[in-house]
């Protein structure tokens, strides 16, 4: 699966900075607003230890991890949504992607200007939620207007999905979130096709000053409560410091990140927590002399998991051979594991389980 995680935030919060450090690549970077224009993409790999340990008792020509494609788009301000600051383009590609990671200004302003003047969290945080509220509002508009005249029309579904279209923008009005409502499942597939900017699942990134990396920040605490009020996820990283160590060989970054007191690097457990975000959980398949990390999104059966790999398997699917990836650590082979009879046969509605290495046989 191809999933796209678009950065987002005000202008001088750090996106660029923080996509460098996701994807070691050469974006420019500058301490004025406006830098990025056309957004930058960068495929990133997730970090997953398991998917070593499948490996060393596979012994696999290859190992090929799962990946989170990431966009920088370019900084909204005040008035995004009546095109302020190229703002019409740029909520159009916030649009295009599937979660939002959402970086916030923590460091202090130094040589770095701010579009507001000075550093608040909650207040540009509130700018960006406000900005991407009131672009759906005006999406909720047009919708509403094409429902009502289907109510016109006799169509016995429309005055259902009148409905729905005020409760979202009531709630939007009250400063909720769509994502934030207590939807049917029908409810939130008929939204699905107007790609609400604020139905969007969201991680906030608050992007603190280097010397603050690893340590209790005020700042930062703001945007974790935040998040918590509105339901999202957060992490606290120094985009910058991130960058230096991205740069590093990993033992020199082993080193560096020791000597600054961080246990992990601050991007391994953003990529996690946005791949999380997706909803997605990771099997593992051992064909082909390679092993490889397969995201799907969680409640996925075994016949449509086998499509991800070949169209064919799934169209000839017969039934998958499936073990924990502990339990195959722990027996030390995949004929290890047969031979105790540890191997599930199951069939096609099987949900795939977070973890699981698989394999499928079909017939073309």
């Amino acid at each position: 699966m191809s999933l796209q995680v678009g950065i987002v935030g005000l202008p001088n919060a750090g996106k660029s900075t923080l996509f460098n450090a996701l994807t070691r690549a050469a974006v420019e970077t500058a301490a004025y607003p406006f830098t990025t224009i056309q957004p930058n993409l960068g495929v990133v790999a997730v970090p997953d230890p398991r998917l070593a340990q499948v490996a060393a008792v596979t012994h696999p020509k290859r190992v090929v991890p799962a990946t989170i494609q990431f966009v920088d788009i370019a900084g909204l301000v005040r008035g995004a949504h009546r095109g302020e600051g190229l703002g019409n383009q740029f909520l159009s590609h916030i649009r295009e992607v599937d979660a939002l990671a959402h970086v916030v200004r923590c460091f202090p302003l130094g040589d770095v200007a701010h579009p507001e003047g000075s550093v608040d969290p909650r207040r540009d945080m509130g700018i960006i939620e406000t900005e991407l509220a009131l672009a759906d509002l005006q999406t909720l508009e047009r919708a509403r207007e094409r429902a009502a005249g289907r109510v016109k029309a006799a169509d016995r579904h429309a005055r259902e999905h009148l409905s729905l279209l005020d409760r979202v923008a009531a709630a939007l009005n009250e400063g909720r979130a769509a994502r934030a409502l207590p939807l049917r499942s029908e409810e939130r597939a008929a939204l699905r096709d107007l790609r609400l900017l604020t139905d969007k699942p969201v991680i906030y990134v608050a992007n603190v000053e280097e010397d603050a990396a690893g340590r209790a920040h005020p700042l930062a605490d703001a945007v974790h409560a935040r998040a918590r009020e509105s339901g999202a996820g957060a992490v606290t990283i120094c985009a910058r410091l991130e960058a230096e160590v991205a740069a590093l060989s990993p033992e020199e970054a082993r080193e560096f990140l020791a000597a600054a007191g961080i246990e992990e690097p601050g991007l391994a457990r953003l990529i996690r927590s946005a791949h999380a975000l997706l909803g997605l959980v990771t099997f593992f398949s051992t064909a082909s002399e390679e092993v490889r990390a397969w995201p799907v999104p969680r409640g996925t059966t075994a016949q449509r998991a086998a499509g991800q790999i070949h169209t064919d398997m799934e169209r000839g699917f017969i039934r998958a051979e499936a073990i924990a990836w502990e339990a195959l650590v722990a027996a030390g082979s995949l004929h290890a594991a047969r031979e105790r009879g540890l191997m599930r046969l199951e069939g096609k509605e099987y949900l795939v389980a977070d973890g699981d290495v698989v394999h499928f046989r079909f017939a073309v």
